[in-house]
């Protein structure tokens, strides 16, 4: 790492630094004010800058700042030095999640204008587990999280946490009261095929494209069935339309079909489901080319926004999955997520939200080059990179 440079700050780094110290100006401290020794801007400040250099935990946050002090130190207030990672793990147990969730929510909504610039904005739902977040001994259960992924400009929107992955159903609504979804058509797997969620996204003047399976028995044999009869009509009417593409790589060949209906008058339950004007069914055949397997796999899905072209929900469909690659993986192989054990108090779900800082700010960074693993070691080993990724960023 390459300690960074002692001499006074120029203007670009004055510039990209006080936008976060400006940010974390109102986040409530949970600390009494009596024997306060670090001020809270300059914990999160440092915790932030830390993560981006690479820092995963409460000890290695401690060292960049030590490693640091002299350039933290014209900007921040460290009157007793750079705290100890006992004061990062405190500070995080104590802070409220609620209050740093806001304090995200408020920082990605001076940048929603770059979502809204798209049109047919798409963000997906889905939750994960941070796996090593239980705490046995204080009995307390896995920390779920269900977060909203951006996906045409690679950013989380914002997150809810929740202690058990059956609870996601309830967690969806609460994450759609804090994100701006106008304009925007919103993906989830089958856990949210919800009349309740159908009806959040509608009244909030969102679009949904949802998963139907067995959790929907009525809905889902209703729409099963229309495929099947489909089949046997010669003469397709003109709210169907087919589209097919074949992929290969990795020894594999793909064939999916997308098939959609935009005339649903013979369902009878589409007046509980708020907007409902199109089906789906999507047929993936996945053919082994060494071993000579396939399998086929069916799937149904409902949706509200007739104008969506059969390309662009197939594009929905697939780009849904890209949460896994794009957000959860990143967040497991170049953050570590699930081998940390920050467990106390808050920790789990303020570090969690820390972490999804960073990673809306390293992601978009325009002169990236390489994945997130390594842009996060450049940034430690390069501060002007570090000056560079937050003067980058655009509210």
């Amino acid at each position: 790492m390459t300690k960074i440079r002692k001499n006074k700050l120029n203007k670009k780094e004055n510039i990209a630094l006080n936008k976060f110290k400006d940010l974390l100006s109102n986040l409530p401290d949970p600390r009494r004010a009596q024997g306060v020794r670090y001020p809270l801007e300059s914990i999160i400040t440092i915790a932030l800058m830390a993560s981006m250099s690479n820092a995963d935990n409460a000890q290695e946050m401690e060292n960049w700042g030590k490693y640091n002090k002299d350039w933290l130190e014209k900007f921040l207030s460290l009157p007793h030095g750079i705290p100890s990672q006992d004061v990062f793990l405190n500070v995080f147990a104590a802070l409220n999640p609620v209050a740093f969730l806001e304090l995200f929510i408020s920082w990605m909504k001076l940048v929603q204008v770059r979502l809204n610039a798209h049109n047919d904005s798409h963000i997906s739902i889905d939750g994960k587990a941070i796996r090593r977040s239980f705490d046995k001994a204080n009995d307390k259960p896995m920390l779920h999280k269900v977060s909203a992924w951006a996906s045409e400009v690679g950013m989380v929107m914002g997150q809810v946490s929740t202690d058990a992955k059956s609870n996601e159903i309830t967690a969806i609504p609460e994450l759609l009261k804090i994100i701006d979804i106008r304009g925007c058509t919103i993906t989830i797997d089958a856990m949210g095929c919800q009349k309740k969620i159908v009806k959040d996204i509608k009244d909030k003047g969102g679009d949904y494209l949802i998963a139907v399976k067995g959790n929907q028995k009525k809905l889902y044999e209703e729409i099963k069935e229309t495929f099947v009869e489909l089949e046997d009509f010669l003469e397709k009417p003109a709210e169907f339309d087919e589209l097919r593409r074949t992929e290969s790589g990795h020894g594999r060949l793909e064939r999916r079909t997308v098939q959609v209906l935009k005339y649903i008058e013979h369902i009878e339950c589409r007046s509980k489901w708020k907007g409902l004007s199109f089906i789906v069914k999507v047929k993936s055949e996945r053919i082994d080319l060494s071993k000579e397997t396939n399998s086929v796999e069916y799937r149904y899905y409902i949706g509200s926004k007739k104008s969506l072209s059969t390309e662009r929900i197939m594009e929905m469909i697939r780009n849904h999955w890209g949460i896994e690659n794009s957000l959860h993986w990143v967040l497991d192989m170049a953050f570590r997520e699930d081998e940390l054990r920050h467990r106390a108090g808050n920790c789990a779900e303020n570090f969690s939200t820390l972490r999804h800082f960073v990673l809306n700010l390293i992601k978009n960074y325009p002169k990236r080059k390489h994945g997130i693993r390594n842009l996060r070691k450049s940034i430690g080993w390069n501060p002007d990179v570090l000056i560079d990724v937050l003067l980058s960023w655009r509210y």
